[in-house]
Formats: C-alpha cells, structure tokens, sequence
C-alpha cells in the first residue's frame, strides 16, 4: 500500500511539474498596414499601421501557386528567385507553431500518397460559413471581383501579363510546386480547393491566414483559398507583401515598370482586402526584393 501511495505521489508530482513548465507558444507578433476606407464624400482612403498578436495555435500560412515552372520566362524567373526567402519564412511560422498550407492548384494530385495531402482528405466534413465560389477558371473554382467592393485592377492584365521582351506562348507546364519550398509531411498541409479548406481550418481551429505566392492580381485575389474567399468567410488575413509578385506587363497601362505594378496591387488589396505584412516579422531580416527592383 505504502509503494503505491509513493507511486501515485510521483505520478501526481510530475503532472503538477509539467503543469507548471508548459506553455502555450509565444504569440506571433505582426506589423500590419492597410488603407481605411473614406469616412464620406470628399474623403480618401487613410493610410493605418497597427501591431497585432495572434495566437500560432490559430493560425495558418497558405503558400499560393509557387509552381515549379510557369509560362511566362519571367514568372518562372522570380519565382525561383523569391523561393528560398519564402520558404524561409514558411520555415519561421512552422516552428512558431503555425499551420502551413501548400496551394499548387490543379497539381495536388502529385501529393495524393503523402501525409501532408491525406492530412487534409482526413478533415471531417465542416458547414461553410459562406456559400463557396462554384465558377470555375484555370483548374479550380474561382471568387471573381466583387463590385462594388472592388473596382477594377490597377494595372491592365488583359494580356496575361507576360512581361517578357518576346512574348510567351500560353500553356499549362506545372507539375509541382516548387522544390525548394519545403513541405514537412508531419505537419504541413497540401489542397487547392476550397470546401477542404474550411474542413481543415475547422478541425485545427484556425481563424487567422497569412497569404504569400503568386501572382497577386489573379491566383491570390480568385482561387478557392485565396485572400477574397478567406475574407467573406470572415478569417482574419493578412497579405506577405514582399512575398508575392504580378501577371504584368510594363507595356500595358499604367506604363510604369514591372515593380511598380505589382505596388499598385498591393495597395488595392490593402484598399479593398486584407492589410499586409512584410516577411520580416517572422523571419527577422529585410524584406524580400528582387534583384532587378528599383
């Protein structure tokens, strides 16, 4: 009797010993910037920061499109360049504690036998909170403008945006995403679609989404898990704004350089969207820049 009341003593004790010692993971510590709406006539849009905290637990990274190849040589060209950066900062946020999701559309089936894809097949079946864009475009569903919440695009992508000296032929080569973006099979995530999304978000809890990949003024405003249908399911989304770049082609208006135009978008999802951050919250360094930016 004396032994197992000694047993239960230590057992209690240690309980009590782990209790104490653990802790939730720090908060994630975000510098937002956004531009508030006009308050009436006359007015113009009022450029805001403001610091947020939010929990990592609740949280999650969805990296969109970051294919392995592209159409457009220029594309494929910053996309590789921007990789390393960005799978450092998906790096960042898996060790905080964030949920990351890989979003190759119409390439998923590349991962069907592994964890990270079954992961989300696994998701029980949760109620949208919205109905769920249904038109389709370019392999998946897709959440078109919404006016007149949204007017029209800075920039004139009518071309497909190829900003390329000789223009590229249209054509579908993506396989994948690209490799050097690591996926962790013990706990990332790998969908393009919309309805096991909001499954998975459902089952882990998760009210606050980070948007990072390409191209900001088609894929990460209109696929199924981008930043227009995260925001009318009420989630809480913010914009990696270095981490991010356009379909367009300097040629087309506004007539301003590549750079520029993809600063215009971001500023009309900051008008229009979600606020943005830089990759540098998490990661620690200066935010991304390609090399040919001005």
């Amino acid at each position: 009797m004396k032994r197992m009341m000694f047993a239960l003593a230590v057992a209690s004790f240690g309980a009590i010993a782990w209790a104490e010692t653990a802790v939730d993971p720090p908060m994630l510590k975000l510098h937002t910037r956004g531009l508030k709406p006009p308050a009436g006539a006359g007015e113009t849009f009022t450029p805001f920061e403001a610091a947020v905290d939010w929990d990592p637990q609740r949280t999650a990274v969805v990296v969109v499109d970051m294919w392995d190849d592209h159409w457009c040589r220029g594309a494929a060209e910053r996309v590789v360049e921007m990789a390393g950066p960005l799978n450092e900062f998906v790096s960042k946020a898996r060790d905080a504690g964030v949920l990351v999701v890989h979003a190759p559309s119409t390439c998923v089936d590349f991962y069907k036998e592994t964890p990270a894809r079954r992961r989300v097949i696994a998701a029980p079946y949760a109620k949208p909170p919205i109905e769920l864009a249904a038109d389709q475009r370019w392999g998946t569903a897709w959440d078109y403008p919404d006016e007149p919440r949204e007017p029209a695009m800075p920039i004139d992508d009518s071309d497909m945006g190829c900003d390329c000296a000789e223009q590229c032929e249209i054509n579908a080569p993506w396989k994948r995403q690209i490799a050097a973006i690591e996926i962790d099979d013990k706990r990332d995530a790998v969908t393009d679609n919309g309805q096991e999304l909001v499954n998975l978000f459902a089952e882990r809890g998760v009210d606050n989404v980070i948007i990072c990949g390409v191209h900001l003024n088609m894929c990460v405003l209109g696929r199924p898990f981008a930043i227009r249908q995260l925001v009318k399911m009420g989630k809480n989304v913010v914009l990696v704004r270095d981490l991010t770049d356009t379909m367009y082609n300097h040629e087309m208006a506004p007539h301003v350089d590549h750079f520029a135009g993809t600063d215009l978008v971001v500023e009309h999802v900051e008008k229009y969207w979600c606020p943005t951050i830089t990759s540098s919250d998490l990661t620690g360094g200066k935010p991304f820049r390609f090399a040919a930016q001005k």
